[in-house]
């Protein structure tokens, strides 16, 4: 799999973390960390622990990857958690919503980056 189907098969904006990081071995350097970051972890842990602080912490800091490299799916679902996040009120049925739809798309993302290292 080429780094331009990978950003395709994960709705990704190849154009984009072209424009930005120019060079593709560096776009797969930075792009084969994202399964490496602690923030989905961090993320998964605080929402269990009902640790809105860290949660909010931790999907912000997905949104900002996610908006470095154009992972434009999984940034829009990180950023909407975040904003839920932003003011830390109490989990709600919405925060699970939400999440389920980072996980789905982490996922996704994960899987094809994954492929991209073979």
């Amino acid at each position: 799999m080429t780094i331009k189907e990978c950003y395709d098969a994960m709705g990704a904006d190849y154009s984009e973390v072209e424009r930005r990081l120019r060079k593709e071995e560096r776009i797969k350097k930075f792009l084969c960390k994202v399964p490496e970051d602690g923030s989905y972890t961090l993320l998964y842990e605080s929402l269990e622990q009902r640790n809105m602080d860290e949660a909010f912490r931790a999907a912000h800091t997905m949104k900002g990857i996610c908006q470095n490299l154009a992972l434009t799916e999984l940034g829009h679902s990180a950023a909407a958690l975040s904003e839920r996040l932003r003011d830390r009120r109490e989990y709600a049925e919405d925060v699970e919503e939400l999440f389920a739809q980072v996980q789905k798309d982490y996922a996704r993302a994960v899987e094809c980056i994954r492929q991209l290292e073979l």
